[in-house]
């Protein structure tokens, strides 16, 4: 092992370098209002600003109103919304210099979603749900209304949606984005077999269901500003083997040399979401496999997520090659020191705030590197 620990070397992106390889993935809060951000979303990623991470990816952000998961979900499609993150951004980067990027995309037949403490059943259109948009109009679960399959018009106009929501987060001065084509929202459900039935050219064979994913990440690289990096999640398996169509590793494969050939610059590797009737195996770092079969297919980074618990084993993941990047979700609101943690876990260093310096424990006195303080 090098006298820097993989985890904390740095990390370069076009024109962005990250300080380490931790990397706070989007999670859905569900505390918006009308798309707008709150004051929640200020505290939540405030406390992130202060962790030492690499990277911030704020969460799931729609790209129109009705793009959105449930109706406490972010969207960036007007200057209502645009405004709200304008003063979010102010807040954190008052707070320090860590990179911040968003996740945009839409949720598709998964829109109109309760919040999860509301148990997350879908809204009915009398209850203030609205109609979802998908690929086809296919219900994501049996006895739910079935979502409008968006016609080719449509589907220029919501790339034009992605174009204009890119273009809002580079006033905004987000350094990165990644866009969501997982989880079964709307691209995964272009991709997979089980949510897209199309008959034209977006449907059928895998080389049709990966165009419009394709041509909405075309679109989005060309409005984004050239010297920063864009990124894309996706699920690696849908986990349905018992089903005879379905999207699994080959496919993401392909789809990651095809997002590779086009310039991305990482791939952030998830799984499942597109079917109720998924089977999937949970365990420790049980989505590494997948990232660590494409990254040996890829020239651009790969990014990991899922039961990455602890700093020695994220090292490992890293060292064994096996991925560029460790996104940590769950394990951060529990913990918001997981970096502080996994840096004297396996040896390395990592940026805290000058007010925190004095918390650096007696043990790790190069955790902070060099640390000063006048007496008085």
């Amino acid at each position: 092992m090098s006298s820097t620990p993989k985890l904390f070397s740095p990390l370069k992106m076009r024109d962005l370098t990250l300080p380490n390889r931790i990397v706070i993935s989007p999670m859905c809060q569900y505390s918006g209002i009308e798309g707008v951000a709150q004051t929640w979303h200020h505290a939540h990623y405030g406390q992130f600003m202060l962790s030492g991470a690499g990277m911030l990816i704020v969460e799931a952000t729609a790209v129109e109103l009705i793009g959105r998961i449930t109706p406490g979900c972010l969207s960036l499609h007007d200057e209502a919304t645009e405004a709200a993150f304008a003063r979010l951004m102010t807040d954190l980067r008052q707070l320090g210099d860590m990179p911040i990027a968003i996740q945009i995309g839409h949720a598709g037949r998964k829109g109109s979603s309760g919040r999860p403490w509301e148990g997350g059943a879908q809204i009915p259109l009398a209850q203030g749900g609205w109609m979802a948009h998908a690929p086809s109009a296919i219900a994501h679960i049996e006895g739910e209304l079935a979502p409008h399959a968006l016609s080719l018009d449509e589907l220029q106009a919501l790339k034009a949606r992605f174009v204009d929501t890119t273009l809002r987060a580079a006033r905004l001065g987000f350094q990165a984005i990644e866009i969501h084509a997982a989880h079964g929202y709307l691209l995964h459900e272009f991709l997979s077999p089980i949510a897209n039935k199309r008959t034209d050219q977006y449907g059928g064979s895998l080389e049709n269901r990966m165009r419009y994913p394709l041509e909405v990440v075309a679109a989005v690289r060309e409005a984004w500003h050239a010297s920063k990096p864009l990124g894309l999640r996706l699920s690696a398996t849908d986990w349905c083997p018992h089903l005879p169509e379905r999207w699994d590793l080959p496919d993401a494969i392909e789809f990651s040399q095809r997002l590779d050939a086009m310039g991305i610059d990482w791939i952030d590797v998830s799984s499942g979401g597109v079917s109720p009737t998924q089977k999937i195996t949970i365990g420790p770092g049980y989505q590494v496999p997948f990232a660590a079969a494409i990254k040996e297919k890829v020239k651009c980074h790969v990014m990991t997520v899922g039961m990455i618990t602890e700093g020695p084993q994220a090292e490992q993941i890293l060292q064994e090659n096996k991925a560029d990047l460790i996104a940590i979700a769950r394990g951060i609101p529990r913990d918001p020191r997981w970096p502080w943690n996994a840096a004297m876990a396996v040896g390395g260093q990592v940026k805290a705030p000058r007010q925190y310096w004095r918390s650096q424990p007696s043990g790790f006195r190069d955790l902070f590197g060099e640390t000063r303080f006048g007496q008085r």
